[in-house]
Parts: C-alpha cells; structure tokens; sequence
C-alpha cells in the first residue's frame, strides 16, 4: 500500500520531531507542534496504519512510537528536504584543505576530525591501498653525512618519507642520479611491485651506490610493502558516547570494539554501495550486526575520476540526515580537490 499525503505528513512530522528529542512521539505531540490539519484522533489513527506497515514502532514502555528502519528509509528517499551548508561553515571545511600539508596522511586525519566535528557524530576516513597506487617519483635528499631522506610520492597524491643510511657524505648531484635511474625504472610500477625482486635489473647501474644500496632498496620495501596503506582514521568517537541510545554499556562496547577492528570496518565500507555520491546504509542495511542500530551516511573521494579510499560518518538512526549529507558531500569534494591540486 502506497502512503497517502496525510500519512506522509505524520511520517515526517514524527522523524523530524524524534530526531530532535530523541524520545517517542505521541499524537499529541505531533497535533500541538506541527500543522498537520487534523484532529489528535485521526493522527492516532494514522500512527497506528503506519505502524501495521511496518513504517513505525512503539517500544514496550511508551505510549509513543517511533521510526523504524523502514520509515527512515522512506524519509531518506522521499521526505527529505536537502540544505545547504552555510557559506561560512563550507568556507571553514574548504581553507583546510589549502594547508601546504603534503603529507596525504596529515590530510586524512584532518578530514577524519573536521567531519566528527561538524557533523557531531563518529567520522572515518580511508587511507588509500598503497600497494594499488601507481609509482610517480622519488626524490633522495641529504640530510646529514651519513643520512638522507627518500620522499616517494604516487599518482594519487600519497606523499611518505623514509631516512635511510648512506655510509658517508653523497652529495646532492649524486643524491639526483640515483634518483632519476630510479623514477626513470619505477614509472607505471604498483608500490606492491617495488621491491629487491622489481630492482634487481639495476643493481648493475646502481653498483656504483654500493654503500647505501641496500639501504635504499630496504627503505623502498618499507615504504611500499610496510603497511597497505588500507588504514581507517576515526574521529569523533566521543560523540556515538553522548548519543541517548548507546546509553546501554553491552550495546556501546559493542559498537566500540566493532570500530577498534580495521578488517571489520574495511569489510562494511566495501559492502556499501559507493557508486558516485553520497551512499546512505540506514540500521539493518549494514551488513555488521554490531552497528545495526547505527546509520551509515559514506562517499569515495576520487582523483581523476578513479576512486582513492572512502570516508563516512557513523552516528544513531536518529542521526540530521539533511546536514551529514550535505557535509559528506562538501568534505569529500573538497578533499578530492586537493588531491588534484597537489599534483598541478
């Protein structure tokens, strides 16, 4: 049965209202607050055809109802007013973004906190997959006489720095042609391919560097091998604490130790439908039962088109939808700006 105006009306009156109190929504309520157009009886009447369709619920103690995942996603889909962020506040998101930070792991857990901090819920950013990241170049610079810094930079902007031994002074010249013999046989290589393996076809014009060649090669395995990269950055995980349902301590440690395990959460994020846009996974759509009660409101952040790494913001069914939405949206276009901008 498809809902008519009225029932859509009292829908959306007791989502907005419940997300605002977070308590259960009787017909009183809703006949005092909202202009709905009838009488407290026919909106009673109403709530209880909407509970019967499966669009609301009463829980045990209360007389007043409250949406279940089923409305929520209706209201999502067809209720919903979109906003706009105020200029000032996208303003504010958008000048962090124009740091000369070039280190993509600063940027992250930047983006992690300013998306906990503007939308008030638990936010977590994706780390791009290193081992997929296409090779751009290197650079080697001294630091000391015994000590120079390997800066490995990717085509989508991940910027990781490595201090390797050089036994004895290397001079910047010489710094540079290991450099260029390097970017000149490394380009179009994965990180997951750089290693001892990948070079040894250079160890003969690299012989000359025999004193820190092995350092070099072991700093390349590091940076590209030591970790994949596939690491998620939260923030904000304060905020799913203060949330009126996740009062109950069995319920909150399950959600906590659930975003405490990285392989659980890479899991979700790629069970969610990240097409272009904003993605929204509303309580028993997430495929972990532990964050069944949460709602999940994700985008990919992109460079040139091909997809980077994901972020989201985690916070109760009850969650602003219009506003996590709009700040999704803003924050992941504006980090995929940078990233195009960093290579420029």
């Amino acid at each position: 049965m498809e809902l008519d105006q009225r029932k859509q009306r009292v829908l959306r009156a007791i989502i907005i209202d419940y997300i605002s109190t977070a308590e259960p929504v009787g017909s009183r309520t809703l006949a005092k607050k909202y202009d709905i157009g009838v009488s407290s009886a026919t909106i009673r009447n109403e709530m209880s055809d909407l509970e019967e369709m499966g669009y609301l619920e009463q829980p045990h103690t209360s007389a007043g109802r409250v949406p279940s995942d089923r409305g929520y996603r209706f209201y999502v889909d067809s209720l919903m007013e979109g906003i706009q962020l105020e200029e000032q506040e996208v303003g504010v998101i958008k000048s962090l973004y124009k740091s000369k930070v070039k280190e993509f792991e600063s940027v992250v857990k930047q983006t992690a906190r300013v998306l906990s901090q503007t939308s008030d819920y638990l936010a977590l950013v994706q780390g791009p997959r290193l081992k997929e990241s296409v090779f751009r170049y290197l650079q080697l610079l001294p630091l000391s006489e015994s000590k120079a810094l390997l800066v490995l930079v990717t085509e989508d902007g991940f910027v990781q720095n490595k201090v390797i031994d050089v036994h004895g002074y290397a001079d910047v010249q010489e710094l540079q042609s290991v450099s260029m013999i390097l970017n000149n046989y490394l380009q179009g290589h994965t990180l997951g391919t750089i290693g001892r393996g990948a070079l040894r076809d250079l160890l003969t014009e690299l012989s000359s560097y025999q004193r820190f060649l092995k350092e070099l090669m072991e700093g390349l395995e590091v940076t590209s091998s030591g970790s994949d990269g596939e690491k998620i950055y939260l923030g904000g995980t304060a905020n799913i604490i203060k949330q009126p349902e996740f009062q109950d301590v069995v319920r909150l440690q399950n959600i906590l130790s659930t975003l405490e395990q990285e392989a659980l959460i890479y899991d979700l994020l790629s069970h969610n439908d990240f097409g272009r846009g904003v993605s929204i996974q509303i309580g028993g759509e997430n495929s972990l039962p532990e964050l069944q009660e949460c709602s999940i409101v994700s985008a990919t952040y992109t460079l040139e088109g091909k997809t980077v790494g994901k972020l989201a913001v985690i916070g109760p069914k009850r969650m602003n939808y219009p506003r996590v939405i709009a700040l999704v949206d803003v924050v992941t276009r504006s980090l995929s700006e940078f990233l195009a901008d960093s290579l420029r």
